[in-house]
């Protein structure tokens, strides 16, 4: 066995990986960029080495400086995690050759299987089900619209490299195609170093569902069951679960088996995932094989009671498999939510800066340790306090539950989301809340358009509707009732005129453009050792008690009996003197009032923000790569103006109406902050 590793990677595959190294009594090395200086991974390693500047191809794509920093520090193998070098065949190979162990497979078999066109085509050799594409690299844009058009629209046009959502699209038409391919190649050569593109069909109404293997040196090789990655938001997953509500035992067993084919046809080593494309009729096709761990393995380790890192070192270590697929399990359900720092509400773009706060629901399964079981897990690489940067992936975290069953699970997962506390950017918890909450979720009826059908417009706070809103109303007032408690026993009242608390108040629900609703509430029985209080509002009663400490941003207690996670925030920028108020993804600004101030607050006139319509504002933080424009040029709607890139993804901004251009700000190359000024129109 290695007695030290170096991790290829950052975040907090990183971190995970360390996780399982410290359980096996081995000693790690971190490499970093110089924006990961203060990196979780960095703290929790034995040693680190930086490797050069923040942008990933001056750092972690650099495999020279990989492979001298594990000789620097006396590392025998490397884990590559995922992304970066993991799936680069001359990586593994440079390992090889540098008498380094590459934990992961070897390098003919990254050859065969990590690289999309071939291996599609040993797949097509192996007499494996494909679907109808065009499986050699592509010239220009020309060539793809007329490939496109004699496989027939609509198409994915994807990077042979590609992982991540990265150097994807889907083009329904032949300007989507042109344009589509030219955005693939520049995400694929900045990602991954290799810009080589090909197009196949895309299947209308599939689900993504992959079967995770294991092989070993002595030609061992078995599956782990499924993953169910159907919720995704172009083309990157959202919500991952294992198993899935939709195959049959006899479909799971057959995609099983042929994904054990495939690998053994490569003689593939170490942990890898076959994806395939499943039709309504639970016919199935293969998609692309991952040559490398998968973000969203701990599902699989939940439901198999497995550490998947521990025996991809084991095998990488010349170890054969401890089990073999009689021995594979499947207890309860998991989820996993990727939690991405992204605005929901600003068509997702990115959100980077400092975490003000970070503090996750308390877990109950760790890493490293599959023999915990029907809890919460949460595996992150970054702390409060810390940053999060432009040049990098947008995930800051995983939230995992395991349950009993799919409705446990989800349960599990509602009450998690609700008690992650993230402040200083923007996350997608109340997008997930919302997914969670969906019906067709739900029921499990659902397909990869799921996310594009419900929500094709964006997502909005009114696309969360709260099964009760008047709890939150009530919630408010509660809360308020408890601050004020507190005012009361300020010292140094002036005697008989002591701050007075009485029961009626009105929470005034803040509504966009000065449109408010006014609830007449009471509030009784107030306990101030148990923090119990009765709210009455619209001729419902709600009992609420909690002993959470009134600086806490996450409030935990029971209604009614039933018990409840919230999080309450007061004074925001927005509503300096009101509550912030979030639960099951829906989120409410209240501001609470007595009768008399409540009628006064009616009065208060509307200000309108001002006009920006003459601007084009930059949406995020990010660099700004192109300004597709001139002064004087007459633009239409919907015609490119600028493109940003930031979090490994190019961003188009598009005019949203017709106009002149009258002045360009920013110049290509700058890094912009939000709501920088880019152009101006007359």
């Amino acid at each position: 066995m290695f007695t030290k590793i170096l991790i290829a990677n950052r975040g907090e595959i990183a971190c995970r990986v360390i996780a399982t190294a410290q359980k096996m009594g081995i000693a790690t090395v971190a490499v970093y960029s110089e924006a990961d200086k203060n990196a979780r991974h960095v703290q929790l390693a034995d040693e680190a080495v930086c490797i050069g500047a923040a942008p990933s191809r001056e750092s972690y794509l650099l495999a020279d400086k990989i492979i001298a920093a594990a000789k620097q520090t006396g590392a025998q193998a490397i884990h590559p995690g995922y992304g970066f070098l993991s799936e680069n065949e001359a990586f593994a190979q440079r390992c090889e050759d540098e008498g380094i162990a590459f934990i992961g497979p070897k390098a003919h078999s990254i050859a065969a299987m990590g690289d999309k066109i071939a291996s599609k085509k040993l797949a097509n050799e192996a007499k494996v089900n494909t679907i109808p594409g065009y499986n050699d690299a592509i010239a220009g844009p020309e060539q793809a619209v007329e490939i496109a058009k004699k496989i027939g629209y609509p198409v994915m046009i994807k990077a042979s490299a590609g992982g991540g959502g990265k150097g994807l699209r889907v083009a329904f038409n032949d300007k989507e195609a042109f344009e589509g391919f030219a955005s693939c190649q520049n995400e694929a050569r900045n990602s991954f170093g290799d810009d080589r593109i090909f197009i196949e069909k895309f299947v209308q109404e599939p689900r993504h569902i992959e079967i995770q293997v294991l092989g070993d040196s002595f030609g061992n090789v078995i599956y782990l069951n499924e993953r169910e990655c159907s919720i995704q938001r172009r083309h990157q997953k959202v919500i991952e679960a294992a198993p899935s509500p939709f195959i049959s035992d006899a479909t799971r067993k057959a995609m099983g088996e042929q994904a054990v084919q495939l690998a053994k046809a490569v003689k593939y080593q170490s942990a890898g995932t076959v994806e395939f494309v499943v039709g309504k009729d639970q016919d199935f096709y293969f998609l692309e094989m991952n040559t490398r761990l998968q973000v969203e393995h701990p599902v699989t380790e939940c439901i198999t009671g497995l550490d998947l890192v521990e025996l991809m070192i084991r095998v990488a270590a010349g170890e054969p498999l401890p089990l073999t697929q009689a021995d594979v399990q499947r207890d309860g359900w998991a989820i996993e939510c990727r939690i991405n720092a992204e605005d929901p509400f600003r068509n997702f773009l990115p959100s980077t800066g400092r975490l003000v706060r970070f503090t996750p629901p308390q877990q109950s399964m760790f890493q490293a340790d599959p023999s915990k079981k029907l809890g919460v897990r949460v595996d992150t690489g970054v702390y409060e306090g810390g940053e999060i940067p432009m040049y990098y992936d947008s995930m800051i975290a995983k939230l995992i539950v395991h349950g009993s069953d799919r409705n446990d699970a989800i349960t599990k997962m509602r009450a998690a989301l609700n008690g992650f506390v993230i402040r200083g950017i923007s996350s997608n918890i109340p997008f997930q809340s919302a997914l969670l909450a969906h019906p067709k979720f739900v029921s499990g009826d659902f397909n990869t358009g799921f996310i594009a059908e419900h929500y094709a417009h964006g997502f909005v706070a009114e696309d969360v509707p709260h099964e009760d809103p008047d709890f939150l109303v009530a919630l408010a007032a509660y809360m308020h009732r408890r601050y004020r408690a507190r005012a009361c026993g300020i010292s140094g009242q002036l005697a008989g005129h002591e701050v007075q608390v009485g029961e009626a108040f009105v929470v005034v629900t803040l509504g966009h453009e000065g449109r408010h609703q006014y609830h007449p509430v009471t509030v009784s029985d107030f306990e101030a050792q148990s923090g119990t209080s009765t709210v009455v509002i619209h001729g419902k009663s709600y009992k609420i008690s909690s002993n959470a400490h009134l600086g806490s941003r996450r409030i935990q207690g029971a209604c009614n009996g039933q018990g409840f996670t919230a999080q309450v925030e007061r004074g925001t920028s927005k509503n300096p003197l009101g509550l912030r108020l979030a639960h099951n993804g829906t989120q409410v600004e209240a501001l609470v009032l007595t009768p008399a101030r409540a009628e006064l607050f009616k009065l208060m006139p509307y200000k309108a923000p001002p006009d920006l319509s003459k601007f084009l504002l930059s949406p995020m933080p990010g660099l700004l790569v192109d300004v597709a424009v001139q002064p004087g040029q007459k633009v239409q709607a919907g015609e490119k103006l600028a493109v940003i890139e930031a979090m490994k993804m190019e961003n188009i901004l598009f005019a949203a109406q017709d106009g002149v251009v009258s002045k360009i700000v920013a110049g290509k190359g700058e890094s912009l902050a939000v709501d920088d000024v880019i152009l101006e129109f007359e």
